[in-house]
């Protein structure tokens, strides 16, 4: 029989987050589950996401804040590049009117993510508030996202949060075949490039798996946060010769 969790923390405006060691454990009926309450400003945003907690909350339920253990993150040297889907980037690569752009349309992207259903999902987290919470962040440059352009149209993308050089995926969108994961391809090669070391990923799914992500311990995951805020935030403006990272030339590949 699992026990019961300790009682739910609610937080006033302003007020400092609980440690997040008191976040729910693996037998409670939210693990992860750390606080509730407060607001979804700049200010709380970054001090949440420097200390691993991330807020995620559906229409009608209150601000809630997380920080899962363990934590899903994508070491950014071990992305998985399949055959398959290593041609589709030499591909898009290649071809005329293929290209990444970085914040050239970030309400854009967030919306997108807002409307594109998801497996197992009834609705979206991403609601109204989380909307005008993340446009804030962007505006004050802690939030950022990563574009797949096809002949002048918005193909697909994701967005993320940046704080120096600890990065937080957010959520991906696609409307055509891999625009998403064209996209998440880029950020890889951006961090690489950076020595960004790894993207947070927040929850465990297949997909993030399969293409490398894992599980490491809170403790872990809190430490190599602090120490990405130690260290200058690079431009976020994405480059081709980033592919490298990724599509290293033949005269380079052993």
């Amino acid at each position: 029989m699992s026990s019961q969790p300790p009682p739910l923390p609610w937080l006033a405006p302003g007020q400092d987050f609980p440690p997040v060691s008191q976040a729910w454990g693996e037998n409670s009926p939210a693990p992860g589950l750390l606080a509730a309450g407060g607001v979804l400003d700049i200010d709380t945003l970054r001090h949440a996401y420097s200390q691993g907690i991330f807020p995620w909350f559906s229409q009608g339920q209150p601000t809630l804040w997380w920080s899962p253990d363990p934590r899903m993150v994508l070491d950014v040297s071990k992305f998985r590049l399949h055959p398959s889907f290593r041609k589709t980037l030499q591909k898009f690569r290649k071809t005329v009117g293929c290209e990444i752009r970085m914040d050239s349309a970030f309400e854009q992207v967030i919306q997108a993510c807002s409307s594109s259903p998801r497996e197992g999902q009834a609705g979206t987290w991403i609601v109204s508030d989380m909307i005008a919470a993340y446009v804030d962040l962007h505006r004050a440059g802690l939030a950022h996202s990563v574009e797949t352009w096809v002949n002048g149209k918005l193909a697909g993308g994701l967005y993320c949060v940046a704080l120096g050089k600890s990065v937080f995926g957010e959520s991906m969108f696609s409307r055509s075949t891999d625009a998403s994961k064209i996209a998440l391809a880029a950020l890889v090669g951006f961090c690489r490039h950076h020595h960004i070391r790894q993207i947070d990923c927040q929850q465990n799914t297949r997909h993030l798996a399969s293409l490398g992500a894992g599980e490491i311990s809170r403790d872990l995951f809190v430490q190599q946060v602090m120490s990405g805020l130690s260290q200058t935030a690079p431009v976020w403006q994405f480059d081709p010769l980033y592919w490298r990272e990724l599509l290293p030339s033949k005269s380079t590949q052993t």
